[in-house]
């Protein structure tokens, strides 16, 4: 079944795991501190436009969800009333069938009982 996590948890990893890995690479990159520091601001700027795309797609992966889980549960009501109908005209049909049994056993008994006062 689906987490109800919202991608947070995601986000917070990747952005972090992002910024660990600019971090050593430009701790070993021979390059001046200026320069470093410029590549830093750069890349750093990188993370967060990546990291802000990724929470974009991940609110509207929520918000498509959401409108999948309303028709959902308009779906099921539905069934639920149609199932309910089904029930309630099955209902009367085996009342119906029930009386209409009834009332041709009774005709069948009466017409056999004028039978057998002819035949005698």
């Amino acid at each position: 079944m689906a987490s109800k996590d919202s991608g947070s948890g995601f986000n917070i990893g990747f952005v972090l795991g992002a910024i660990a890995g600019l971090a050593v690479g430009f701790f070993y990159a021979p390059r001046p501190g200026k320069e470093t520091r410029e590549l830093l601001r750069e890349k750093a700027e990188k993370v967060k436009e990546g990291a802000e795309k990724v929470k974009e797609k991940a609110e509207k992966v929520k918000e498509k969800a959401e409108k999948v889980k309303e028709k959902a549960e308009k779906v099921k009501e539905k069934a639920t009333e149609v199932v309910e109908e089904v029930k309630e005209k099955a209902t009367e049909v085996v009342e119906e069938v029930k009386e209409t049994a009834a009332e041709t056993r009774k005709k069948a008994r009466a017409r056999l009982g004028e039978l057998k006062e002819r035949a005698k």
